[in-house]
């Protein structure tokens, strides 16, 4: 097992650290069950990271830290189920390459792919999917180290009531150390980006959605402006964007101008509303076509802090337009695009999108802006409309909110008590969100 040395651990976006007594990383399942047994017999708490992409402190401890780097790799590709199995620390772009290698896709992901497959699904990472649901929802197949250094295997058909929960597990039924997915297989996608007001995209949501396999929309505060993107299966032939082009738009455009355009308005926010309005005119339409993750994904390289928000699909477009309404009649100077997908329901019992047809939306802050009054104000708006937080992202929500959020809850925290009665794998977010 490498490492034993005990450093300060922080996530992608920096507002979170945690200074745990030893960190490990093990290099098999066998390594990862006897981290934990050893962690239970010197009485110390145990996490296991992802890459940090959360920004909550789901992943903190103070005990003991498992890092992932070398419990990575492709177990098996089952061409007869159509499944791929892999240990837990893979990241999603390793496990994307191998299978469009193979010539096999996953059927939707969300749009960065930097996390590990075991922190994506653990916190309910998303894409935006009609029919298709969540990276957890493509789950066949599970392993867990629960609290007692045993190997759990769960499916529809082992451990059925650990399946149904471990699927998004936030780490606090045991540490999922490998992971088996539904795939397919690879298909094109044809992605269609097209600016358009804010007006027209509300009042035709419901058409958009229901007319396309995965629409999004990115609404830029302080204008009338959005842009939309529609992506849909496509005969071919792959006509992925010119290289020149598409470093315009996702090196550029997304990346390296838009970074200077934060850290001005973190500078001085005032400049704000009108950069909005001069960056909102500057995308143009496009299409293009390429396969699954080339389409779904885009470099994420300007770092923020994130809230998101599920409401009931019905709701969204009201919810949307309460959030304009509040930096419309507010002093906020909002330089990040507001985000809203959708996605069907699952029945997966702490899924966001569990029971119920679902959209998503997402708002953030530059890095180093201060985002509490922000947040705090649109949380109102979504938790009127019985919104239920991402779990990986800022919000302020408890237990006692939970247990009437998700019909489900109380069968996730009865497992929790049957697996993990001492809670080994507790944190002071899972005691806030999930109770004692």
């Amino acid at each position: 097992m490498s490492g034993a040395s005990s450093s300060t651990w922080r996530n992608w976006a920096g507002n979170v650290t945690a200074r745990p007594v030893r960190e490990v990383a093990p290099a098999s399942v066998a390594e990862l069950a006897d981290a934990v047994r050893r962690a239970a017999e010197d009485g110390l708490k145990v996490k296991a990271v992802g890459t940090g992409h959360s920004f909550t402190t789901a992943a903190a401890t103070d005990g003991v830290l498992i890092r992932p780097d070398l419990l990575t790799g492709i177990r098996e590709i089952d061409r007869t189920a159509m499944t791929v199995t892999v240990e837990a620390g893979t990241p999603l772009k390793r496990l994307n390459a191998v299978l469009a290698r193979e010539g096999l896709s996953l059927t939707n992901m969300g749009d960065i792919m930097e996390q590990t497959v075991a922190g994506a699904t653990s916190t309910g990472t998303h894409g935006t999917g009609r029919d298709s649901a969540s990276i957890a929802a493509q789950i066949t197949g599970l392993e867990l180290i629960t609290a007692d250094g045993s190997l759990l295997t769960c499916s529809a058909e082992e451990n059925p009531e650990v399946f149904a929960a471990a699927r998004i597990g936030l780490g606090a039924l045991g540490v999922v150390s490998a992971l088996t997915f539904a795939v397919e297989p690879e298909f094109l996608l044809t992605a269609r980006e097209e600016p358009m007001t804010f007006d027209k995209v509300t009042s035709e949501f419901d058409a958009l959605h229901a007319e396309n396999e995965h629409f999004e929309l990115y609404w830029f505060p302080h204008t009338g402006n959005c842009n939309t993107k529609r992506n849909n299966r496509s005969a071919g032939p792959a006509a992925p964007p010119g290289r020149v082009s598409g470093w315009i738009e996702d090196e550029f455009m997304s990346n390296g101008l838009f970074q200077v355009v934060c850290s001005l308005g973190r500078a001085v926010p005032a400049t704000i509303p009108a950069i909005a309005k001069v960056s909102s005119r500057a995308l143009s339409a496009r299409t293009y076509t390429d396969i699954p993750y080339k389409v779904f994904t885009s470099p994420r390289r300007v770092r923020f802090v994130e809230m998101e928000y599920a409401v009931p699909r019905e709701a969204v477009v009201a919810a949307l337009r309460e959030v304009r309404a509040l930096v419309e009649r507010s002093n906020l100077r909002v330089s990040f695009p507001v985000e809203v997908r959708t996605a069907p329901a699952d029945d997966i019992a702490l899924s966001t999108a569990s029971g119920r047809d679902t959209a998503y939306i997402a708002v953030h802050m530059y890095k180093g802006t201060p985002y509490q009054a922000y947040f705090t104000a649109v949380e109102r708006i979504m938790t009127a409309h019985a919104g239920r937080p991402h779990w990986g992202k800022v919000h302020t929500r408890d237990a006692e909110y939970f247990a009437e959020a998700y019909p489900r809850f109380g069968e996730f925290t009865a497992l929790r008590d049957r697996l993990d009665p001492d809670r080994l794998f507790g944190n002071a977010y899972l005691r806030r969100v999930l109770g004692d």
